[in-house]
């Protein structure tokens, strides 16, 4: 299963910082607020998504 998520529901969610950490995103890299992300399974319950 695979999961998307973009960097502004992340960054509602209060996970942002874990999926940059995740895909390698620095705060100096432009991001978009409708960039998608996509998580395996475990990734997205390593941050909380799914149980």
């Amino acid at each position: 299963m695979k999961i998307m998520i973009t960097q502004k529901e992340a960054a509602d969610k209060g996970i942002w910082t874990e999926i940059m950490g995740m895909f390698a995103v620095t705060k100096e890299d432009e991001v978009w607020q409708n960039e998608e992300f996509i998580l395996t399974e475990e990734q997205a319950r390593q941050v909380g998504l799914i149980k």
